[in-house]
């Protein structure tokens, strides 16, 4: 949805999107929250953890890495999407989910947050 604010309010384990709390890692795409994000190795994003999220063609990903920015996104998949010209931020959740909040257009945007630390 066009300059839709969907993200209420994120802390430490929980998120509020649309009124509902989750507190388990997830991603959104086009108003649309999928939940329980997993990854091989926790706070280490490699290229098999977001086969799911490629499969959708986002322009841009937003992941947000933790309260304390511990989740890192691998060497691997910077390079994968900069080869398949997928514009990419990386910042601590709080700060990615005002970021994905405040796009005018968030059609092909790809929110993939990590909850915890």
């Amino acid at each position: 949805m066009v300059g839709k604010k969907l993200i209420q309010e994120y802390s430490f384990g929980k998120i509020v999107i649309n009124d509902k709390i989750y507190s388990k890692d997830l991603y959104l795409f086009n108003d649309k929250v999928f939940e329980n994000w997993r990854r091989k190795n926790g706070h280490n994003v490699q290229i098999e953890d977001l086969e799911e999220i490629l499969r959708l063609k986002p322009k841009k990903i937003i992941f947000g890495t933790g309260a304390y920015g511990l989740m890192k996104v691998s060497k691997k998949v910077k390079e994968l999407l900069d080869s398949n010209n997928i514009e990419y931020v990386s910042k601590k959740t709080a700060k990615a989910y005002e970021i994905y909040n405040n796009l005018d257009d968030k059609r092909y945007v790809v929110a993939a947050f990590h909850l915890t630390c």
